[in-house]
């Protein structure tokens, strides 16, 4: 996941991942916390080209996953598809010295600074697959989720429980009137 810089000429340099979750910290913490399963490798397919003064990477990134469903529980096959563009700039000393406000453009919110000969892309690729796993997984928009009294799935069918109303601790404001 490696590419030399003096590799870069005038073509663009063709760069094909594919490698194991273990490989990526953040996504090996995702899987250890039971965010998500990956089922296979994470792969990636990313063209790196010389534009002017920096580097251009644009790409491919993806991984099947297996997610739970934040409803009813029930695990779901999940595949990740993202594209990406990233403006690659060499750091130098006039840019870290100098802290002074300026304007940001749009290739400034995809611009990432290296230095040495060699751009690790490992980052990026883990990034991609991280943004695309969702907060709050649902099997499919319909889903009903869980029976709040009985645990029953809902999605299989209607429970055998009362439709009465669960009394909580707001069920006291249920009667509040206001004046205005």
């Amino acid at each position: 996941m490696k590419i030399r810089v003096d590799h870069i000429k005038d073509k663009p340099y063709l760069l094909h991942v594919e490698e194991p979750v273990e490989v990526f910290p953040v996504l090996a913490g995702m899987r250890a916390d039971g965010v998500c399963d990956f089922c296979g490798a994470v792969t990636a397919e990313i063209t790196v080209e010389r534009e002017f003064d920096h580097l251009r990477a644009s790409g491919r990134v993806q991984a099947n996953i297996e997610l739970t469903c934040s409803r009813c529980l029930a695990e779901y096959p999940a595949a990740i598809d993202s594209t990406f563009r990233i403006i690659l700039r060499r750091e130098s000393a006039r840019h870290s010295d100098i802290e002074e406000e300026l304007e940001l453009c749009d290739d400034d919110l995809i611009a990432t600074v290296f230095s040495g000969d060699e751009i690790d892309l490992s980052r990026e690729i883990e990034e991609q697959v991280a943004m695309e796993v969702p907060m709050k997984p649902l099997c499919g928009d319909g889903c009903r989720g869980l029976c709040p009294s009985c645990g029953a799935d809902l999605n299989q069918g209607a429970c055998d429980c009362p439709d009465e109303i669960i009394p909580t601790a707001f069920s006291a404001l249920r009667n509040f009137k206001t004046f205005r």
